[in-house]
């Protein structure tokens, strides 16, 4: 017996090993993947944004439908009319060991994503980073004869080093794939989180270290507390909102029988929006940066209030209309920017007419957790990846904690559903 369970032993700890190097080889690749989908359409995204702004600013509405259209015809003819159905197509493949993710998958995401957003199209690349890695973990699962016991595994961990690469939060990435992808927790994904969390903290460590933004966070005092549960509070609301307008333009455009007219109907739109509010272009990453960097300046007046207040209500609705049309993304840039708005307005609302003296920064990262963690259902890893897109953003973890969890146990009271688990999302 003693025999028996000693060999037993050693057959669970050669299996460890097995995943051990699988996921570390899954996370390599996904690395890379990461690194040049969020760098590449980065720099093509201000390139372009820059060039049409100096020559003619009218050509903004009509590029979300240049990478729409671009979009609609690589499915047609190049990816044979095989649809993309985001997060959601995950979780079916998780549901059953004889469904997987094709490799087509990786190229049709990368390309779509990319194409989306450096048009203008108003969403992110987050997304499509996740499909696209979680692809990379799934085919490791089907072609590696050492990881034919570890699906879930192998997707875990190469969405892991994607979400670790696009926010620098090693912990955002493992929490994330146990919050939000597998949904559970176990020996064996612990195993495979851990090493392919490891890999990419040294990626990034070593190329690519620079946060998103490059404001410094300042230390909360306890007693503005009670403003972080409200802001909590609003921040779950909106997350709401965004969580149903993207329901209902999938719906709506679902249901638009001539490709054309779906196609432009949702880009020109956005189009417009963009060339009226020129922040709403592409992620928004650098409009939110402008507009923080002028609201820390003036933390009481309410320089950009009317233009922060229409782009807290437009910048869901873009991102859906956006999705709707066929563009390719999801909801963690929107959720952000929209959050981060949302935190600047309600700081200098309060500073303007309370006196309160409230960090524009600090609520704006804030702000951002509130609506991520409520959009998404999973605070916690919404907290470490907000706290990692400043430098010293781990000096608002209590209070990052405080928005999120609020915002989320609100959200999940008044409607149970994300946009990762609402049925119809999945027929986008």
């Amino acid at each position: 017996m003693q025999g028996n369970t000693a060999h037993r032993k050693k057959i669970i700890q050669y299996s460890y090993l097995k995943l051990i190097g699988s996921s570390i080889f899954v996370s390599i690749i996904c690395c890379v993947l990461a690194y040049s989908l969020k760098h590449f359409t980065g720099h093509v995204q201000d390139q372009l944004f820059e060039w049409v702004n100096s020559w003619d600013r009218y050509l903004l509405i009509i590029f979300p439908s240049i990478g729409v259209t671009a979009i609609y015809f690589l499915r047609k003819y190049v990816f044979q009319n095989r649809k993309n159905k985001g997060i959601k197509e995950i979780y079916t493949t998780l549901e059953t060991r004889k469904d997987h993710l094709p490799f087509f998958k990786i190229p049709s995401h990368y390309i779509n994503g990319f194409l989306t957003v450096i048009f203008g199209g108003s969403t992110g690349v987050e997304v499509s980073t996740v499909v696209a890695t979680a692809t990379v973990g799934n085919q490791a699962y089907k072609r590696l004869h050492t990881a034919w016991a570890y699906k879930t595994e192998l997707i875990c961990a190469g969405v892991i080093a994607g979400v670790t690469l696009l926010f620098g939060s090693a912990l955002g990435g493992l929490l994330f794939a146990f919050e939000v992808i597998a949904r559970k927790l176990n020996r064996t994904l612990l195993i495979s989180g851990i090493s392919s969390m490891l890999v990419a903290s040294v990626f990034v460590h070593y190329v690519d270290s620079s946060p998103l933004f490059g404001f410094e966070v300042k230390q909360w005092q306890w007693e503005t507390t009670p403003y972080v549960i409200i802001l909590g509070l609003i921040g779950g609301v909106f997350a709401l909102y965004f969580t149903k307008i993207v329901i209902y333009a999938k719906t709506f455009f679902g249901g638009i029988k001539n490709n054309f007219i779906r196609v432009n109907l949702g880009a020109v739109t956005v189009g417009l929006f963009i060339f009226f509010l020129p922040a709403l272009y592409g992620d928004s990453y650098h409009g939110l940066g402008k507009i923080l960097e002028e609201g820390m300046h003036s933390p009481d007046k309410l320089v950009y209030f009317v233009p922060v207040i229409l782009l807290i209500f437009l910048k869901p609705l873009a991102a859906s209309l956006t999705l709707g049309a066929g563009g390719d993304g999801g909801v963690f840039a929107p959720s952000i920017v929209t959050g981060a708005f949302l935190g600047i307005c309600f700081a200098q609302l309060c500073n303007h007419y309370l006196g309160s003296h409230l960090i524009v920064i600090n609520f704006a990262l804030f702000g951002a957790a509130a609506m991520l963690s409520a959009a998404i259902h999973a605070p916690f890893t919404a907290i470490f990846i907000i706290a990692s897109i400043v430098p010293s953003g781990h000096l608002l973890l209590i209070p990052l904690l405080v928005a999120s969890l609020i915002a989320k146990v609100l959200a999940k009271r008044i409607y149970p559903y994300n946009v990762y688990t609402y049925k119809e999302v999945a027929h986008s």
